[in-house]
């Protein structure tokens, strides 16, 4: 008699890819595009800002102890910090766009099965399923 495979080496089969129609497609396509025209305009925006606060950290500093520099260089971090995450989100969702285009939208990079609509609705630029993020996240 064969014995049962062993669950824990057993392989995951993508399922069968349903196909997109051009509609949901260009829904979803719109939704990204809108996402990330208004994370650009907040990027501009913050940078514009950091900007604002530096002219006015140079031209405020005349008597700035070593404590008063620290925190401007503390508050300087933060906010260029700020403008990363802003930039990261970006990227992920042009990176969104370029799945859509490719027909890969939806659907796990690593493991290949689909990621759930409910994922997708809280945030449309994940690219693992809900498995694959908490083992990536365990590392």
């Amino acid at each position: 008699m064969a014995k049962p495979a062993d669950t824990k080496t057993a392989t995951r089969r993508p399922a069968a890819r349903a196909t997109r129609s051009a509609a949901e497609t260009t829904k979803i396509q719109s939704a990204l595009q809108v996402r990330r025209d208004e994370l650009r305009t907040e990027y501009d925006q913050t940078l514009s800002e950091i900007a604002e606060l530096q002219r006015e950290r140079l031209t405020d500093s005349a008597g700035d102890d070593q404590a008063d520099t620290g925190t401007k260089t503390f508050e300087r971090e933060q906010e260029i910090s700020l403008a990363k995450n802003i930039l990261d989100r970006i990227n992920q969702v042009e990176r969104a766009l370029e799945r859509l285009g490719e027909g890969n939208y939806g659907w796990c990079e690593r493991c290949g099965t689909d990621i759930p609509v409910e994922r997708l609705a809280a945030f449309p630029s994940a690219t693992l399923c809900v498995t694959c993020k908490q083992l990536e996240e365990r590392r």
